[in-house]
């Protein structure tokens, strides 16, 4: 283990364990709750608390019909947890806001009032807890995962590919909560798009191939009249088994591109770079847009699948028409989205940078909480039309 990922984990564990103590200080301590309920709660939320930081290692040591079940219920709770946390701090500072008068006053506390403001506060944090979690496991779900079509105007297309459509799909994340059936089902929709092209943008997986290559079987029928091509995401590396990944996708017809790029019908280029963190994890692997764009036909437009949008920053600077990446989901649970921004340029949607434009995908499957709210699970259609100026 790393010294940078041990300071990672214990600054984990540490924040975790805090939000934990505040959760048992507002609904257990402050709502006065009995003695037999009190202890029992306070047993069960230590317990998630700890076991929390090794959902990860759990999820992928544990035999898969365990690790399903038992990674569900800890990431079920990260994501109510969160709520709570969220309504609870908002009710905290509208009570410190209108205690603000009294203590202008010098009027000592109120014991009662005290408490009955945590019971009213508290209760109605968690029947919104509940609520929002329930619409967010219900936003998860494949019945919510929605075709999003968005078209893209590029200067340089060729007018015999006017109107040509890339399917995007990105962060799927199979492992111990999606599984074979969740692949199924995004790999019917996708041709029944009847792409011409289709470009899986990273994250893939959480787990081996041994592990998981039944799980992601249904990939191997994905249909598109140019193929379907594979840029690594950041979790691809956190398996250890990237190369075998590669080596599989391959094997089942989906071509991977590493730093490189192809000519598409003669229309345009498809390039594909490694994940920005590659470089972090070993594996000869990493992040090399010039050399990827490298030699690159200057009347053709250049598409370049990469897992992050931060690499847009570079991209856009050296001339690549068009961006595609995940990464973010969107944020995938409002308010978290603010979380996101502060470690990622770009969040969701099509963006413009001078000649160059990113479009950023909230993810077709989910990280963590099994939930979604405010950030719906896409497959994107992509059309490409060409530009009038």
């Amino acid at each position: 283990m790393s010294f940078h990922f041990s300071i990672f984990l214990t600054t984990t564990c540490l924040v975790v364990l805090c939000l934990h103590y505040y959760l048992w200080a507002r609904l257990i301590r402050d709502t006065g709750v009995p003695k037999p309920w009190r202890w029992g709660l306070t047993v069960l939320l230590s317990l998630l608390g700890l076991l929390l930081p090794a959902s990860i290692p759990l999820g992928r040591l544990l035999p898969r019909p365990w690790a399903g079940p038992v990674t569900w219920i800890l990431y079920t709770w990260l994501g109510l947890a969160f709520f709570l946390i969220v309504l609870l701090a908002a009710a905290d500072a509208a009570k410190f806001l209108a205690g603000l008068p009294r203590m202008a006053q010098g009027l000592p506390p109120d014991p009662e009032r005290r408490r009955f403001l945590a019971l009213l506060s508290g209760g109605l944090a968690a029947l919104g807890g509940f609520g929002l979690s329930a619409a967010g496991l219900w936003g998860a779900t494949a019945t919510a995962l929605e075709v999003k079509r968005v078209r893209v105007a590029l200067s340089k297309l060729p007018e015999a590919l006017q109107g040509y459509r890339i399917a995007q799909v990105t962060d799927l994340h199979v492992g111990p909560l999606l599984g074979r059936d969740f692949v199924q089902e995004v790999v019917r929709r996708v041709n029944a798009l009847t792409p011409d092209l289709v470009v899986l943008t990273g994250d893939l997986v959480d787990g081996t191939v041994a592990q998981l290559s039944d799980q992601t079987g249904p990939l191997q029928n994905l249909r598109a009249k140019d193929g379907v091509f594979f840029v690594t995401g950041n979790h691809e590396y956190y398996t250890g088994d990237v190369d075998e990944w590669l080596a599989w996708l391959s094997g089942i017809g989906i071509r991977p591109l590493r730093n490189e790029r192809v000519l598409i019908r003669g229309g345009f280029e498809l390039a594909g770079t490694d994940d920005y963190s590659a470089r972090r994890w070993g594996h000869g692997h990493g992040e090399d847009i010039p050399k990827a764009l490298s030699g690159r036909d200057p009347d053709k437009p250049v598409i370049l699948m990469a897992h992050q949008p931060r690499s847009f920053i570079e991209a856009a600077g050296l001339g690549v028409d068009l961006q595609l990446s995940g990464h973010t989901h969107g944020g995938q649970i409002y308010p978290f989205t603010y979380v996101v921004a502060l470690f990622q340029p770009y969040i969701r949607g099509l963006y413009r940078q001078g000649p160059s434009q990113l479009y950023v995908s909230c993810g077709t499957g989910t990280w963590g909480p099994p939930m979604r709210l405010g950030a719906p699970a896409e497959i994107t259609e992509i059309e490409l039309v060409r530009s009038q100026f």
